[in-house]
């Protein structure tokens, strides 16, 4: 859609039809959010300070439907994606400065998603070789079926083996007192401490989630009478990804943090370990396991879309599911790229907690440029109807000066003081 015809967002068509063809986009990134490194950050939270980062978890819901909802606002209202918006708005240098950015960002979450799947792979004896072919070919696959809804199925289909951290959570039996104790307090002295609330902000705003559910909602076809539908489906995966966080960071309190306070974790695969037990040993790990290798394969589906659609944007290259490989062969190149590169370091790479975490401490540390474009963006691209007014506006900038400049004094302190 042009700019230069812009309709006002429609009142919302309640039909259940119509609600559920526009889910999609949000769920999916939401559900990508909880990836492999959030999950670790997650449950290294709970075994280092039992549950008094809990609370944070909730803390952070309308700050990432904010932010995801300004998204879904500029592709419905422009029909164009973040990197496209940024080269029309600021010129083609920044646009590359943000994909540049989106790129480290997009490379190190793929390690931490090929890291959970070759972490599970082992935990049931599979090759790391094995486990990273395999799963590097599905990815490749997805991607070759011609439509972005069918990605968008599998993708959906994926996630949704992360609810099986509720069932963790539950069976943990997690002590309620100790549950509230935890909610009360928060050493916000303590560098370490600090340093995991700053990883646990990075693992709720990514900047491939910014890119991805603009392009998405793009290359879905949706339009300006969708938005009340598709800011239900922000909400709706908002609550639901943060939960999942919640749950992962119960469950390792309730265990790791219970028998052992302090304790720290060295490897994606002893956090399985040390979790899976609460559900028995063998039916354990497979819970978990599975819950990590679904958040790990739709993290990864939706990080490489974001790096083609990216890239696709900033250069102007034709950059669609809906397009075949002959139509647009950069774009599935790129996507293939990613995948191959990321799977390849992990091959090579040791599986590290701590460099996950500290991944969500890098992504925290990009939070003002990554908002900052945002933001500006939904100031300055938005049409009139469109565009953030009133008190809303002074919201929007609020959350995003706050979770930015927290992201990055926390992550410095934690740095710094360690």
């Amino acid at each position: 859609m042009s700019s230069d015809t812009v309709a006002p967002f429609a009142a919302p068509a309640w039909r259940w039809k119509t609600v559920l063809s526009v889910l999609g986009p949000g769920v999916v990134v939401m559900l990508a959010d909880t990836e492999v490194g959030s999950i670790v950050t997650a449950a290294q939270s709970g075994a280092r300070w039992g549950y008094q980062l809990l609370l944070l978890q909730f803390l952070l819901i309308p700050v990432l439907y904010v932010v995801q909802e300004l998204t879904v606002r500029l592709g419905l209202s422009t029909g164009k994606g973040h990197a496209e918006l940024i080269r029309e708005t600021f010129g083609t240098g920044w646009a590359w400065v943000s994909v540049g950015g989106l790129a480290v960002a997009c490379l190190g979450a793929l390690v931490t998603e090929f890291s959970g799947v070759a972490a599970v792979g082992e935990l049931f004896g599979v090759p790391r070789t094995w486990s990273l072919s395999l799963a590097t070919a599905a990815l490749l696959a997805v991607t070759m079926t011609g439509s972005y809804r069918r990605v968008e199925r599998v993708a959906l289909t994926l996630g949704a083996f992360e609810f099986v951290f509720f069932l963790g959570a539950v069976a943990a039996n997690p002590d309620g007192r100790a549950m509230v104790s935890g909610l009360a307090h928060a050493p916000v002295g303590n560098p370490s401490y600090l340093y995991l609330v700053a990883a646990n902000i990075g693992a709720v705003i990514m900047p491939w989630m910014i890119f991805y559910q603009q392009s998405a909602v793009v290359d879905k076809r949706l339009r300006p009478e969708h938005y009340a539908a598709a800011r239900w489906d922000t909400a709706i995966g908002a609550v639901v990804t943060q939960l999942v966080m919640a749950a992962v960071l119960v469950t390792a309190a309730a265990t790791i943090g219970h028998r052992h306070p302090k304790g720290s974790l060295d490897t994606i695969g002893e956090v399985t370990q040390a979790i899976a037990p609460v559900l028995g040993e063998r039916l354990g790990r497979a819970v978990f396991g599975i819950g990590v290798l679904g958040a790990g394969l739709v993290a990864a589906i939706v990080v490489s879309l974001a790096v083609a659609w990216g890239v696709g944007e900033a250069t102007g290259c034709k950059h669609s599911l809906e397009l075949g490989f002959s139509e647009a062969p950069w774009f599935y190149a790129i996507f293939d790229l990613v995948v191959i590169a990321g799977a390849i370091l992990v091959a090579v790479a040791p599986n590290l907690v701590t460099l996950s975490v500290g991944i969500e401490v890098m992504n925290a540390l990009l939070l003002p440029v990554v908002l900052g474009f945002l933001v500006v963006l939904a100031l300055r691209a938005l049409p009139g109807p469109h565009g953030v007014h009133g008190p809303y506006r002074w919201v929007v900038v609020g959350v995003a000066v706050l979770t930015a400049g927290l992201g990055v004094c926390f992550g410095l302190a934690g740095v710094l003081g360690s």
